[in-house]
Parts: C-alpha cells; structure tokens; sequence
C-alpha cells in the first residue's frame, strides 16, 4: 500500500469527525477524564499534524485548506475552527486540572491489575505516568503554537479571553509536565555478580564473551558516561558510591512514573503541590522512548522559532536535554556493544531490567538507536543494520507475512499488547501494569524515520517498501463499522480469530498519526541524489549544449522567427537543468533528453529541407 500522508490524514480527520462531533460540537462521549493519556492522544490526533505540517493548519482561515475545511465541517465554518479548537483545548486543560489548580496527569483506565481478585484503587488510578508527562508536553507547545500563530494575525477578537485563559494553562500544565519528566529519570547501580548483572553481561557478550571481558569493556566504552553522571546529577551518595565501584554495571532512562523518594523540582513557576512518586528506580526502555518523544519536541524548529518556552522552561528543558542525551548514548552503546554483532541483532532483547522477553523490547531498544541517530548525524553506516532489524521484527511480528492460527506470540504483540508491570505500583494497592500495542504503529515510524537519516538509495528503498507493507498491514486493522469506524484497532483485520475491541485505540490511532507525520516530513524532504544520475544528467546536458550550437549556425536561423523562438526555449530548459542537477539529477536528465530530442526533430528538418537523408 502506496504511503499517502495527506490522504490518510484526511482520512483519519474524517472517522474523527464522524465519532467526535455532534451536533456541531465536539463531543468526547463516556471516555472524557477517564485517563488524562486518552484524552491527550484523542486530541493530538488532530493537533499534531496541524502543528507540523502546513497543509493542515488550523490557525489561518485566509490559508485553510478546501479539503480540511470539508471533513472538519461538522464543527463550524472556517471562519469559527481557530475559537472551537481554543474551547476543546481549554476543555481538556480544564478536566485535567485539580481542585487546588494543580495539573494532573493520571493514568486512569489505562492502568489494569496484576492480580484478577483486586481492582486499582483510585489512589493508583490518580497516579501520573510517563505517557502523560510527555504528550502534554508535545500537546501543549502544539496548543502554544498554535495561540502564536493567531496572535500573529492580530488581536484574538470575540474570543480573547478564552485564547488568554487557554494560554496561561498551557504554559502551566507544560511546565508541571516538565518537572515530573525529570523526577521520573533515574540511574540504577547493579553488582555484576548479581542476577541482573549475569543477564546483562550475557545479553553483551552473546554468549560469546566471557562475563570479565565484557564487565572491562562496559567499564571503558562507559567510563566518560559514568563520569557524567556522577559530575553533573544529584543522584544521591549510595549511587554515586556505587558509580565509582569498578565492578558495578549501570542502567539509565525513564521509569513508568514519579520514582519513590524523589525530590520536587525546584521551579520559579507556580505548579503546586509535587506529588510524591511510588515508582521503583529501574529504567524501562518503552518508558524511555515515550520520554525521548515528547522531550525531542521541546528543541524542534518551531519551538524555537516561535519562542514557545518561558526562561524557566527553557532551563527545565536543558536539564531534560542532558538527560536525553545521556539515555540516548547509553542505549545506543548497549544496542551495539559488539560492532561485529549487535546485541540489538539477537532478537528478541534480553533486557536485564523490562521485565519478559519480547520482540517489543527489541523495539523499544531501536527506537531509542533511532533518536540517537538523529543526534550523531552519522548514520549511514548504521541505517542498513537497523533496517534489518526492523525487517525481521516485521517478519516475526507477523506484519510482513501471514499470521497464522498458531501464531499466538505475534498476535499478542498487537492484541492485547505486551503488558508492561509497573513496578513500586503495589505500594498502593494491587500490581499494576500497562498494555502496549502499538507494536506496527512504532514499527512504521521507525521505518520512516530512517529514511530520512539514511541517504543511501538501497537502505531507504528497503525502508520504504518495508513501511509501505507495514502501512497495508496497519490499514486493514481499521475499524469498518459500529463506534469508532475508520479508526483503531480491529485485529480481525488481520487475524479473523482476533478479539474485537468494543471502543476505539486512541493510543493506537495517535501512533499511526505520528507516522504519517512523519511520513509527511520525510516527502517534504529533496530526493536522494545519485551520483551515477547526477553524471549521466550533466553528459546529456552537455551533449544538448553542443547539439544546440550546431542548430543556431544553420543559415537561416533568425532570433525573432520560429526556429529560433524554438531555439530559446530549449535553451532555457537546459539552464534549468542545470540549475536543478546537483538536486534533482533525474528531473534534469529528463529536461536534457526533452531538449536532445527536439534538436533531433529540427536537424531531421533542415536535412529533409536540403534533400539530405
């Protein structure tokens, strides 16, 4: 299936539309407050692409597009889409705000039981969770931006004081949302005689290595990473002691949520009350690419662009700059400990500290591989081995090939998901966890984000076709009927066993979103240039050149008469060409060849003309 970000959005939109809107408003039905990460996801579906890209914006009437303005008729005229986006988005500000005006970021009914006797209590249900932190960050500066881009135009008008409102509560819930990212980052020290030291050393060393070698070789590729950490955080003396242990292994990143015991960041801005966390201090890799998404979105160009963050923002935002680049360069080095065989490559990922194994995790890990590689700007090398990472994940998740009756591993992948324990949750009540299955949904992302790192023609046609089939698998999973058709997810799609799902995925609708976003981005991007084409386009220039002399010579050549008003015009698709050529080698090749064959045209005449053959 052909990727066609703009169609498929509209498409999106449109189902959105259908399940949201109700006479002439926006209506979030049974769902609305029930998980602040639901409600987020519901309306990122369609803040994000009017953020990011141009063809969807909401804020300009004067430039809104025929197409949008169609499948979002429902909830006004294009002159009324700027105020009604302003409401919805001052609603969930509003839901998710508690009594006191401390924003709130529970997970809600996202949160299931461990133990099938004991459902979560509402203490747990109130808890906050990664997932929100970071898509009210990437939902909130969508919401600022789009407030600046009215601005621009002029003064708000009839609805000013709603745009204010929305404004301040914005910057608030960004800035608290900011603050709990942090205190949900932790370093976990581990003995490497212990069980979780055993694991990781035999997930490095594949089996391969001894666990000495490997424990000296984590010890020097680490070291300067170590040192970082150590310097530059307040992780507390034990940690710190424990860092400085030579036979000690460490692990960085995200946990589910606030981690028990700490601190509330200091911030010059009123937030209120920093919730105590209950979360054990054990990074998760899922977590940490939740965190990665949402922090990448602080330093993007239009942030910076439009100026979005105050002065402590921006100091929060450096502290979570460090923190992404740490994760980012551990993983990264974990992912390819052994440059002759990444430890990524032996699927499934035996993560020392996620929990059971599984192909999620393996994803987990490339995703992370993937930021950092937007951050070295180095990747060529890496695309290839990472595409065939994905390549396999997609042919053992069953998104690339059949799925079969006996296939329950990889139907689990994507209904119910892989469940992720929280762990530290049963501090308040019974075990938690939290479902994932978003597994094709990542998998497409990844895939088209590599394609923009890579520049090399093979790499990229591989990701391409692998995220064509990935999008062929993911658009058959839609719903076609009853509440929510259009959108996700029905597995039956793709496995008629499958269970069917009574309401909607939002989680899942927002990832393939993010896709296409992702999908429109890389579109937006010039061709890669071929160095075969780029020779061949400025050999059929040059020949054209020549060929166009030799026609101006002819004796009856004038500049005013036809064949020289012939001439000119040739003459100016070759300059084209070769303006276009160090860009668009194949565009100028094909102007070359249109011009060589018009010149062959006119020479057959003047021969035929002079009784030549």
């Amino acid at each position: 299936m052909q990727i066609d970000p703009r169609r498929q959005l509209l498409d999106i939109w449109s189902s959105i539309a259908r399940h949201s809107v109700a006479d002439g408003k926006w209506a979030w039905g049974p769902q609305r407050g029930r998980s602040s990460v639901e409600d987020a996801e519901r309306l990122l579906c369609l803040m994000y692409p009017a953020t990011e890209i141009r063809a969807f914006q909401l804020s300009d009437p004067d430039l809104l597009q025929g197409d949008v303005e169609a499948v979002l008729r429902g909830l006004g005229g294009r002159l009324d889409l700027a105020e009604v986006f302003c409401r919805i988005l001052r609603e969930f500000t509003e839901t998710h705000t508690a009594d006191d005006g401390r924003p709130t970021f529970h997970g809600g009914s996202y949160f299931t039981s461990l133990d099938p006797r004991r459902a979560p209590t509402g203490e747990q249900r109130a808890l906050g969770v990664v997932d929100s932190f970071s898509m009210s960050i990437t939902l909130c500066l969508a919401a600022l931006g789009f407030l600046k881009d009215l601005a621009g135009r002029g003064p708000w008008g009839r609805f000013g004081a709603l745009a204010a409102e929305l404004r301040e509560a914005a910057r608030t819930r960004l800035t608290a949302a900011m603050a709990s990212l942090l205190r949900c980052f932790t370093v976990d020290v581990f003995a490497a005689d212990s069980e979780r030291g055993r694991r990781l050393c035999g997930l490095l060393g594949q089996g391969k290595v001894a666990d000495r070698i490997v424990l000296e070789e984590f010890q020097r590729l680490f070291g300067p990473l170590r040192a970082t950490l150590r310097d530059h955080f307040d992780l507390g003396a034990d940690v710190v002691g424990s860092l400085d242990q030579r036979n000690q292994l460490f692990e960085c990143g995200w946990t589910w949520g606030i981690v028990r015991g700490a601190p509330p960041v200091v911030t010059g801005e009123d937030i209120g009350v920093q919730p105590e966390g209950c979360a054990t201090a054990v990074p998760s890799p899922y977590f940490t690419v939740v965190a990665l998404d949402g922090i990448v979105d602080l330093f993007s160009d239009r942030t910076l662009r439009l100026g979005l963050l105050t002065p402590e923002q921006q100091r929060l935002a450096e502290e979570l700059r460090l923190r992404r680049q740490v994760a980012q360069q551990y993983w990264s080095g974990i992912a390819r400990f052994q440059p002759a065989g990444w430890p990524l490559a032996d699927i499934p990922w035996r993560c020392a500290a996620d929990g059971p194994v599984a192909e999620y995790s393996t994803l987990a890990v490339t995703s992370i591989l993937v930021h950092g590689l937007a951050r070295e700007r180095t990747a060529d090398d890496d695309v290839p081995r990472v595409a065939d990472v994905l390549e396999r994940l997609a042919e053992r998740g069953r998104v690339t090939s059949r799925m079969t009756r006996d296939a329950d591993t990889a139907l689990r992948l994507h209904s119910p998901g892989v469940t992720l324990p929280l762990d530290g949750s049963d501090l308040l009540g019974p075990p938690l966890a939290w479902t994932v299955n978003d597994f094709s949904a990542q998998l497409l992302k990844r895939a088209v984000q590599l394609c923009v790192l890579g520049r090399a023609l093979p790499a990229q046609e591989r990701l391409l076709r692998l995220a064509e089939q990935t999008m062929e698998h993911l658009w058959r999973r839609r719903r076609r009927d009853g509440t929510g058709a259009g959108l996700w997810d029905d597995p039956r799609g793709v496995h008629p066993g499958a269970p069917a799902p009574a309401e909607p995925s939002w989680g899942l609708t927002e990832r393939v979103v993010e896709a296409m976003v992702a999908a429109g981005l890389l579109l937006a991007q010039q061709p890669i240039r071929s160095i075969d084409l780029l020779e061949i386009a400025r050999d059929l220039i040059s020949e054209a050149g020549h060929m166009l002399g030799v026609e101006r010579q002819g004796p009856s050549v004038r500049a005013d008469g036809p064949q020289g008003l012939e001439l000119a015009g040739i003459e100016a698709r070759l300059r084209r060409a070769g303006r276009i050529a160090e860009e668009k080698p194949g565009t100028a090749a094909a102007l070359a060849l249109r011009a060589l064959d018009d010149l062959d045209a006119l020479a057959r005449a003047r021969q035929s003309a002079l009784g030549g053959g």
